[in-house]
């Protein structure tokens, strides 16, 4: 879904959780975001869109019109 996204893990992440603070995400590398996301889908910015191979971030909404669009 990264690759579809065309975004690293830190983009997708949702900071303000709790569990990423729990966690102690902020400094961590690609592969510890990764794992941490799928251990916890709440940490996942949501939501995803998908279609034909390309991907979105929900928000902000014009995202989705432009995937939409395509």
């Amino acid at each position: 879904m990264l690759n579809l996204l065309g975004l690293e893990p830190s983009a997708i992440i949702r900071k303000k959780e709790k569990i990423y603070k729990e966690l102690n995400l902020k400094d961590a590398d690609k592969q510890t975001l990764i794992a941490a996301m799928s251990q916890n889908p709440r940490l996942i910015e949501r939501p995803i869109l998908i279609k034909d191979n390309k991907a979105v971030l929900g928000r902000p909404i014009e995202n989705i019109s432009k995937l939409l669009e395509l």
